[in-house]
């Protein structure tokens, strides 16, 4: 593109509401624009880089025997009044009424949609396995959208959805999905991990489910690692234990004043105890249905719960604070609760790293007034223990210390099961000419998230460094020339570059060195040539410099060709 006659403009002024790297230099170099919160156009820049993710995703889908179609952006209420999630989506489904009054939502997901296809156009067990993927838009009204294209409403996703005979078939094609994943990023030349993570709302807790995290300063999503083991999971699902703690032997019970101290930093400052010497204690409700369950809740007092974990072990629907008169009830007083004495009604849980036969500091149920030398298995009747503790910095695997890190998710795989198949009636036939119900998985890629992760992990104070697979162009081609013969000449390399599938962006705008090298760095495309006409006439040299390395090469026009397609595959292309 020449963009004497392009669209593209960059702006020196940063919105107001771009908190995060890649929303600023995307509005910054012309890429996006804000049309409502969370809501945003995609302009040619941006394009660009999206539909080369966009085929890299088909590339290596299509390669493993996966067919695309493309699914309708509105959906009809009846398929989600069918597996029930019509109302448990929530207030982030757009819902809307057509002419006729009935209702309909703007997909945020397409379960339903799938399934309903492949109840009505599948009959036989000969036909399976089978996936279906699509590239389309999707609405989640998010209540706060902030970190533009990640974390936006509208939004383009790669949903897959795969229907299985059984669950060997399932495993096997997940894994070949898993496998095309890793090609995909790969390919893209992002730095990702891919972790093991919780299955939520969409897969059930004890779901087989990964995600896939480009590792980033500004990610949202914590991710714990063990790089000896080669273990990674998410926060939510890491397992992982205390290292050699000192925990005090057991001692008589003993009630100590603890005023206006309710907290367990508090109490073992003022008494000289480790924070890890006393108990933090939790009243949460945990609802099921109709049903619901006061609970007491128990962690070291440095650690703090997995709220995740814990609803996976209960599986429950979900969980809330207790109310004060819940407290009431199981006789606990706020900032002084504890197990001992609470009432016998009151599920008492213990996480995994409480040694229950060591001694600890608790609340006592009574204003002010704490205890000390609690044994949980001598002074508790009745009582579990699971791990529920959230994962930390100097937690440990086998020995070996975890490694913290911050990602972005961009990619995530389900096993999900019968769930929708079994609520929406779908069959085939086996062998034996019976009906059964397929098992099915789900496979999500976020198209923008990725390009704007991409820019998160890919940047420097100038700009965008950006990955050479999935760049808006391959070079930056500038000019900087009076002479109208010499002009002609830079035009004469843009052209040569075109013919040989050189993706080039030509400033031939010759508005002079400063405001191109600025546009230049914004944009961060893999390599930037500089022609100039005075540089030239003096030595023949026409100078390349690599973003990512900031390396510059000298090379003769005779040479250019050959140097850049040799240096674009050395960063990927």
């Amino acid at each position: 593109m020449k963009l004497s006659q392009g669209y593209w403009q960059t702006y020196k002024e940063t919105p107001n509401d771009a908190e995060v790297i890649s929303h600023q230099l995307m509005a910054r170099a012309g890429m996006i624009f804000k049309s409502a919160g969370g809501i945003y156009n995609y302009l040619p820049m941006a394009q660009r880089s999206i539909r080369k993710i966009e085929n890299i995703i088909r590339e290596e889908l299509d390669k493993i025997g996966c067919f695309e179609i493309h699914m309708s952006v509105i959906t009809p209420a009846d398929l989600w009044m069918e597996t029930g999630r019509w109302e448990v989506m929530g207030p982030q489904m757009l819902r809307i009424k057509d002419r006729a009054e009935r209702d309909l939502c703007v997909s945020p997901t397409n379960e339903e949609t799938v399934t309903d296809i492949f109840r009505k156009t599948i009959s036989s067990y000969k036909q399976l396995p089978l996936t279906l993927y699509q590239i389309n838009t999707k609405f989640r009204d998010e209540i706060r959208p902030r970190f533009g294209l990640l974390r936006g409403r509208e939004f383009t996703m790669k949903d897959a959805y795969s229907f299985h005979l059984n669950k060997e078939c399932l495993d096997k094609v997940y894994e070949n999905i898993y496998q095309a994943y890793v090609n995909i990023f790969n390919r893209m030349g992002l730095d990702f991990i891919s972790v093991e993570a919780d299955g939520g709302a969409m897969a059930g807790g004890g779901a087989k489910t990964h995600e896939f995290q480009v590792i980033a300063d500004n990610g949202e999503d914590i991710i714990v690692t063990v790089p000896e083991l080669k273990y990674a999971a998410n926060i939510e699902k890491a397992l992982t234990f205390r290292d050699k703690l000192d925990f005090l032997p057991k001692k008589e019970l003993q009630e100590i004043s603890t005023p206006n101290q309710s907290t367990c930093e508090e109490v073992c400052r003022a008494h000289g105890f480790k924070i890890f010497h006393s108990l933090k204690s939790i009243a949460l409700t945990s609802i099921t249905g109709s049903k619901e369950e006061n609970l007491l809740v128990l962690v070291l007092g440095d650690d703090n719960l997995n709220e995740i974990k814990l609803s996976n072990y209960l599986k429950c629907d979900h969980l809330r604070v207790s109310q004060n008169t819940e407290l009431e009830k199981n006789n606990l007083i706020k900032g002084y609760m504890g197990p001992y004495k609470s009432h016998k009604n009151l599920r008492i849980i213990f996480d995994s790293s409480i040694d229950l036969n060591s001694s600890y500091v608790i609340g006592a149920n009574k204003i002010d007034t704490h205890l000390r030398g609690f044994v949980p298995s001598r002074d508790c009747l009745k009582y579990e223990q699971v791990d529920i503790r959230l994962s930390k910095e100097g937690d440990v695997i086998d020995n070996f210390k975890v490694v913290i890190k911050k990602g972005i998710e961009v990619g995530h795989v389900f096993q999900l099961g019968d769930k929708y198949t079994k609520s929406m009636k779908a069959t085939v036939l086996n062998s034996q000419g019976q009906p059964v119900t397929p098992l099915m998985g789900c496979y999500g890629i976020g198209v923008t998230r990725t390009l704007a992760s991409a820019i998160e992990q890919n940047n420097d104070k100038d700009g965008m460094i950006w990955p050479a697979a999935i760049a808006p162009y391959d070079v930056y081609l500038g000019a900087i020339a009076k002479d109208p013969e010499f002009k002609n000449f830079v035009s004469t390399i843009y052209q040569e570059f075109i013919t040989n599938g050189i993706e080039v962006l030509f400033d031939d705008r010759y508005m002079g060195p400063g405001p191109m090298f600025k546009d230049a760095d914004l944009l961060g495309l893999p390599l930037r040539i500089i022609v100039g006409e005075r540089d030239y006439q003096q030595s023949k040299d026409i100078e390349i410099k690599v973003r990512k390395s900031g390396e510059v090469f000298k090379v003769k026009k005779e040479e250019l060709l050959t140097f850049v397609k040799k240096k674009l595959k050395e960063l990927g292309k």
